[in-house]
C-alpha cells in the first residue's frame, strides 16, 4: 500500500510540474494566419514575397507569426517593430539562420553576407570596410568610374546618332560590373569569363540566393523538391560559372604580381599570412566567398538602382524635366563633370530617394535569426526564429507615406530622411551590423552616371508607346531588377 502512495505522490508531483513547465514555456507569440499541415504558410507567399508579406501584415499586425515548413518565423513591417530588430535589439538579431543554398555560393558561409554572426565575420567586415569602403578608398577609384562612365557615354552617343534604342537594364548592369572587376578584381569584364554570360549569372544567383527553399524548410525530403522545381541545378550551374571567374582573377594575380592595389591582393597576401585577418588564416574558401560579396553587392547596387531611376523619371514627364533643368544650370557648358558638381544636385538626390522607396532593390533583407529569446513590440520571440525584416511594406506604409505608390521626389524635400541606415523610414541599403558596406562605393557610381546621362541626353520611348505603357514591375530575388528590360532612344543635347 505504501508503495501505490509513493507512485501517486510521484505522478501527481511529476504532473504539477508538467504544468507549471508548459505555463512557463507558453509564449505571446505574433499573430499570424491559419497554416496548412506540413507546409505551414508557404502557400501564401507567391511569386513576390515581399508584396503577399505586405497584405498579409495588413491584416495580422506589424509584427506577424508565420510557419515556413518546420521553421517559424516573424516578419517586420512597420518603422517601429523594424527599428527593434535592426537597432535595439540587433546584437541579439543580426545572426544569421543556415540556409542550404547561400551555403553552397559563399563556400560553406566563409562570406560576409550570409555568415553567422561571429569573431570571424567582424574581421572580415572590418577587413573590406578599411580596404575597400572607406571615404578615402571610394575617391581613389574615381578614375575608374570616369573612365567606365566615359565609355558607357561613348556607346550612348553612338545609338544616339543611330537613333538606335538602348537595353539600359543589360548595359547599366555591364557599366557596374565593368567598374567593380577593376576595383575588386584588377580584371576587365571584356577579358574575363563572365563577358558573356554576366547578366544572367549575377540575376541567377540573385534568384538563388533569395529563393524559399524547399531545404531550408523540410530537412528530410526538401533537396529532392528543389532538385524537381530546377533549383538544385540553377545553383549548381551560377556557383561553377562564378567559381571558374574567381579562379581566373586570381590566377591573373599570382601570375602578375605588380597587381598590389586590390582586394585579391590583399587576400593572398592573408592566405601566405603576411598579413593578418585577426585569429583567423585564409583558405582559398574563405578568398572566394569574399570575393562573391565584392562581386554582386557593387554590381547589383548601383546597375538596378540607375535603372529604376531611368524608368521612374520616364514615367513621370514632370520630374523627367525638373531634374534635368537642375543638372544642366548646375553644370552648365562644362565638358567634364566633377564631383563637387553632383554634390549641388539636391533635385537629383531627391529623385534617387523615391526610387529607393518605390523600389527598394532588397525588398526583404537576408533573414537574420534570434540568437536568444527576445521580446519584440511585447511579443515573445524565442531562440532560433528566423526574422524576416520586409523594407518593401515599409517603403508602403501609408500610415508613414502619403500617396505610397506614387513617384513624387519633393516629399522629400525640407526633411531630413536619408537612405544610410538612419532613418528607419528608408532603409534600401538596410542598417546596424548587417548595413551593406558598398553603400559609398555604389552610390558614387550611380550619382556620376545619372548625372551624365540626364545632362548630355534627352529620352524617349521606342516609336509606338506612350508613358502608360511603361511597366514597374519587378522580378524577384534577393535583388529585384526591372522585370521587362527599359528600351529607351538617347537624344543629343546641345551641350554634347
Amino acid at each position: 500500500m505504501n508503495l501505490w502512495y509513493i507512485i501517486v505522490a510521484i505522478v501527481i508531483f511529476a504532473s504539477i510540474m508538467i504544468a507549471k513547465k508548459t505555463r512557463k514555456t507558453k509564449k505571446n507569440l505574433p499573430p499570424g494566419p491559419p497554416r496548412l499541415p506540413i507546409i505551414g504558410n508557404l502557400h501564401q507567399l507567391g511569386s513576390q514575397p515581399h508584396r503577399s508579406m505586405f497584405k498579409l501584415s495588413e491584416k495580422y499586425g506589424s509584427l506577424m507569426s508565420l510557419k515556413f515548413g518546420n521553421v517559424s518565423t516573424v516578419v517586420a513591417s512597420t518603422p517601429e517593430t523594424v527599428k527593434d530588430v535592426l537597432k535595439s535589439l540587433d546584437a541579439d538579431c543580426c545572426s544569421r539562420p543556415y540556409m542550404t543554398y547561400a551555403a553552397r555560393i559563399t563556400y560553406n558561409l566563409n562570406d560576409l553576407a550570409f555568415s553567422p554572426y561571429s569573431k570571424y565575420w567582424r574581421e572580415v567586415r572590418k577587413m573590406t570596410i578599411v580596404e575597400l569602403y572607406t571615404a578615402k578608398r571610394v575617391k581613389s577609384f574615381r578614375h575608374i568610374r570616369e573612365e567606365e562612365v566615359a565609355s558607357f557615354v561613348d556607346f550612348i552617343e553612338q545609338s544616339a546618332s543611330l537613333a538606335n534604342p538602348v537595353n539600359l537594364n543589360k548595359k547599366l548592369m555591364q557599366l557596374s560590373g565593368s567598374v567593380i572587376c577593376r576595383v575588386g578584381f584588377g580584371i576587365n569584364l571584356e577579358d574575363s569569363k563572365l563577358k558573356n554570360t554576366y547578366e544572367e549569372v549575377i540575376q541567377g544567383t540573385m534568384e538563388v540566393l533569395g529563393s524559399f527553399a524547399a531545404a531550408d524548410y523540410f530537412p528530410v525530403i526538401g533537396q529532392l523538391i528543389d532538385r524537381i522545381t530546377g533549383l538544385h541545378s540553377k545553383c549548381e550551374k551560377v556557383f561553377k560559372a562564378m567559381d571558374s571567374f574567381f579562379d581566373q582573377s586570381i590566377k591573373h594575380h599570382l601570375e602578375d604580381e605588380s597587381i598590389k592595389d586590390d582586394i585579391i591582393a590583399l587576400l593572398l597576401k592573408m592566405e601566405k599570412g603576411e598579413t593578418g585577418l585577426g585569429e583567423f588564416q585564409l583558405t582559398r574558401k574563405h578568398t572566394k566567398g569574399i570575393l562573391l560579396n565584392v562581386l554582386i553587392a557593387g554590381i547589383d547596387t548601383s546597375g538596378h538602382t540607375i535603372t529604376w531611376v531611368m524608368t521612374h523619371l520616364i514615367a513621370n514627364p514632370r520630374v523627367m524635366k525638373k531634374v534635368q533643368a537642375e543638372v544642366r544650370e548646375v553644370i552648365k557648358n562644362k565638358d567634364n563633370i566633377t564631383e563637387e558638381d553632383i554634390e549641388r544636385l539636391q533635385y537629383l538626390k531627391m529623385v534617387i530617394k523615391e526610387s529607393f522607396r518605390i523600389n527598394p532593390l532588397v525588398p526583404l533583407l537576408i533573414p537574420r535569426e534570434a540568437s536568444k529569446d527576445v521580446k519584440i513590440a511585447g511579443y515573445d520571440i524565442p531562440k532560433k526564429t528566423w526574422i524576416h525584416v520586409n523594407i518593401w511594406a515599409v517603403h508602403r506604409n501609408p500610415n508613414v507615406w502619403k500617396d505610397p505608390e506614387a513617384f513624387i521626389p519633393e516629399r522629400f524635400m525640407d526633411n531630413e530622411i536619408d537612405y544610410k541606415g538612419l532613418n528607419f523610414e528608408l532603409l534600401p541599403f538596410g542598417s546596424g551590423r548587417r548595413m551593406c558596406p558598398g553603400l559609398g562605393m555604389g552610390m558614387a557610381l550611380v550619382h556620376l552616371t545619372l548625372t551624365n546621362l540626364l545632362y548630355r541626353f534627352d529620352w524617349k520611348l521606342p516609336e509606338g508607346m506612350e508613358v502608360e505603357d511603361v511597366d514597374l514591375e519587378e522580378s524577384y530575388g534577393l535583388v529585384c531588377p526591372k522585370k521587362v528590360p527599359l528600351e529607351l532612344i538617347p537624344v543629343l543635347t546641345q551641350w554634347t
